[in-house]
């Protein structure tokens, strides 16, 4: 089957775009002419150039293209980097929606995140695909651009231009991880550098078992529908002890006040908006003491998603860096 990948070139894209050329698909890596390729190689899929903002260039590379599976999208926390979500997160996805039904592609496979779905304030919330978006009085740049996305691929299907399933991954652990600007935090703890921890929590999921509910509501998923792919619930606390445990180093051992981990935000931004780099962001600092527990049940049930404990996702994680040499 003739299919296409955006954002094929990142953690997630590769790992799916490994397993899709796996199955014997004929896969289409959608990247830009400047993009870094080093997650791709060894990966036999074909490339093709072009820009999720760029309405052309999608028109010619989804001709024939029996699915497009669109993971291509930005991660930021800072106020910044909030026209560029703007522009990829929102405006890309719509025009991937648009160039979707113009080319009569037969499935959309919608990444979103779990951000899309909101965070908890306390640990007795854990919230399911149908819990209300609850944070747009903080205004946060990545979850707003990441919920308004994917109102525009449920309203699509709503009016029957085009059959899309949506997915909502928590934070993914697995070999490669590592590279991800995102994870500085936890090679900084791998390192034995990091000796504080933050309230919150966050569900860890392992990648394979991401890429396994992705093919899985590609084929089986119902048409409009998003499914939650979620892992263990745990603690900011547990998540680094179990990160030090695995690199052989002392876990953090104190915790950060939430209102000093605000103040520090909020200097941040106004260092950035000064011109110069602040230690975090505001965002940075809301995101961190929030509690981002889900609930996968639906993708259980329907699906057959069955993720691992988050240990053995972690072990995976670290163990990859360690390889790499990354812990020294």
């Amino acid at each position: 089957m003739k299919v296409l990948v955006t954002g094929a070139n990142g953690f997630l894209g590769s790992w799916l775009t490994r397993a899709l050329v796996n199955e014997g698909h004929e896969v289409y890596a959608l990247v830009r002419p400047k993009s870094d390729l080093s997650e791709l190689e060894g990966i036999n899929c074909k490339y093709l150039y072009g820009d999720v903002t760029d309405v052309v260039s999608l028109l010619e590379t989804f001709k024939g293209i029996d699915t497009v599976f669109h993971l291509a999208g930005v991660v930021a926390y800072k106020a910044s980097d909030r026209a560029l979500m703007e522009r990829v997160n929102v405006q890309g996805t719509a025009n991937v929606v648009e160039v979707c039904r113009e080319c009569k592609v037969r499935r959309l496979v919608h990444l979103s995140s779990v951000v899309a779905i909101g965070a908890g304030y306390t640990p007795q919330e854990v919230l399911n695909e149908n819990s209300p978006f609850n944070v747009h009085d903080l205004d946060l740049g990545y979850f707003e651009t990441k919920h308004q996305a994917e109102v525009i691929v449920k309203k699509a299907c709503d009016k029957g231009d085009i059959d899309a399933v949506i997915l909502n991954p928590s934070t993914i652990y697995g070999p490669g991880d590592a590279r991800k600007s995102s994870r500085k935090m936890m090679l900084k703890v791998a390192q034995g550098k990091l000796n504080f921890y933050t309230s919150g929590g966050v569900s860890v999921v392992a990648v394979e078992d991401v890429v396994q509910g992705i093919l899985s509501a590609w084929k089986n998923g119902r048409k409009g529908e998003r499914y939650i792919l979620c892992g263990e619930n745990i603690l900011i606390k547990d998540l680094f002890g179990m990160i030090a445990k695995e690199a052989g180093v002392p876990a953090p051992a104190h915790q950060l006040p939430n209102k000093l981990l605000q103040v520090v935000g909020s200097f941040g931004d106004w260092m950035e908006k000064l011109g110069f780099k602040g230690p975090l962001s505001k965002e940075n600092a809301y995101t961190a003491t929030m509690y981002h527990w889900f609930d996968s049940s639906k993708a259980q049930k329907e699906l057959n998603f069955h993720p691992r404990p988050a240990r053995e996702a972690i072990h995976q994680s670290v163990q990859w860096a360690k390889d790499q040499g990354m812990l020294k």
